[in-house]
């Protein structure tokens, strides 16, 4: 009774698949005695697991092979700086001494360019581009539309302003003037507490796409910081737009991260250990970009920030200067440059809108709690759409919004 059954093909009225030895099959019974065989094959231990394994596996290398790297954290941008190609002509462009030698750099907290060629992203004059991206906000009524602006423009004054500036080789350089001004009060804007808690909000990443750098400038409140990437060719067009619209700008320093030289923020970056000069040098490279900006920010710098002796000639550069410096909660802790604050939180690490509503009612609490909250994040459409909205509900809730430099102390 516990006989090994016989193979189905053998039991009677059943025709075998496999013909008599010796035998040639009709072409008609050829599909019919394949598919036998594999299914006997299949019946085999083993086999029919390690194959499904062997498929698993082969459509796991495509699908990573076609959708991209799967350690990237986060999203990236690649932009070709052609050797033997100048950007266009502009006061404050990248001189090709900065640009020798490299072919591309990554941004990881970006994701909105893709591949994208330099050249795409150098006037700030381009018309915006065509095409409407509907974003839905929770709490909308599901037609996508955009909260219409609800501010009034007040313009910064233009920059330079006189005094503020050194004339340099490679380009304008912030002092602090003879009477005693600096660039951290001369550029940031006039701000008055009203007794209210208050937040601040910087938005970065400006300058590489025309259609997000403008629709930050006119859309976003004159109180949100606005910090441009230095890399830009043009990048004096887009703070002058953005001091006319009535936004205080930053400059975007690119620092050592921990896992460099993989992920290498660009030229002119701040290295941990660096000799003190190349390190003032790569400073001024970022400093010298434009004229206008109250502050610089950081972009990366988890290894830089551990160099306690490259972060003090960093800081003491820009104190002696009169500029002040706001990172992204990296450097909290670090004293020095003319002034000083750090964001309390990142509001976009995850990027959807009901992640990023949550982390701007986070700062709404610390405000309250606390009497202010500084909060940081990338120009991505989604981001840029909350940030309205929110920004538009803050008096309701008995918040002031201000700049960041109302942020910033000594």
């Amino acid at each position: 009774m516990f006989a090994k059954p016989k193979p189905s093909s053998d039991l009677p009225g059943r025709p075998r698949f496999d013909p008599p030895r010796g035998a040639r099959p009709h072409l008609r019974e050829l599909p019919k005695i394949w598919a036998g065989r594999i299914v006997e094959t299949f019946k085999k231990p083993y086999v029919a697991p390690v194959s499904a394994l062997a498929v698993f596996a082969i459509a796991a290398f495509a699908f990573l092979n076609l959708a991209g790297d799967p350690d990237a954290a986060s999203p990236s941008v690649r932009i070709n700086l052609a050797k033997d190609k100048a950007p266009a002509a502009s006061a404050h462009a990248a001189t090709g001494d900065t640009q020798a030698g490299m072919q591309s750099f990554t941004l990881d907290s970006l994701g909105l360019f893709g591949d994208a060629s330099a050249d795409t992203f150098t006037d700030p004059d381009a018309p915006p581009v065509q095409g409407t991206a509907v974003i839905t906000l929770p709490g909308d009524d599901g037609n996508g539309a955009m909260p219409a602006p609800k501010f009034t423009v007040s313009p910064l004054p233009p920059a330079p302003i006189g005094g503020l500036t050194q004339t340099t080789d490679n380009g304008p350089l912030p002092i602090i003037a003879p009477n005693g001004q600096t660039p951290a009060s001369a550029y940031a804007r006039p701000f008055k507490g009203d007794g209210r808690p208050i937040v601040a909000l910087v938005v970065g990443g400006l300058g590489l796409n025309p259609a997000t750098t403008k629709q930050a400038i006119e859309q976003l409140p004159p109180q949100v910081t606005l910090s441009f990437v230095p890399y830009v060719s043009g990048l004096q067009g887009w703070i002058d737009q953005a001091r006319a619209a009535g936004h205080e700008v930053m400059i975007e320093v690119p620092m050592q991260p921990t896992n460099y030289p993989d992920n290498d923020p660009g030229p002119q970056t701040l290295l941990a250990n660096a000799r003190t000069d190349d390190l003032i040098g790569h400073l001024n490279w970022a400093l010298s970009r434009a004229t206008g900006y109250f502050a610089v920010s950081n972009y990366q710098g988890g290894a830089f920030f551990k160099d306690k002796a490259g972060t003090t000639v960093f800081l003491q550069n820009l104190k002696n200067r009169g500029v002040s410096f706001i990172d992204d909660g990296q450097a909290r802790g670090l004293a020095g440059a003319w002034g000083r604050a750090s964001a309390d939180r990142i509001i976009d690490n995850q990027i959807n809108s009901t992640a990023i509503f949550a982390q701007l009612g986070g700062l709404e609490a610390t405000a309250k709690s606390r009497g202010s909250a500084l909060g940081t994040g990338f120009a991505y459409p989604v981001t840029l759409a909350v940030a309205l909205k929110w920004t538009q509900g803050l008096d309701a809730k008995g918040i002031q919004l201000a700049p960041a430099s109302a942020m910033t102390h000594q």
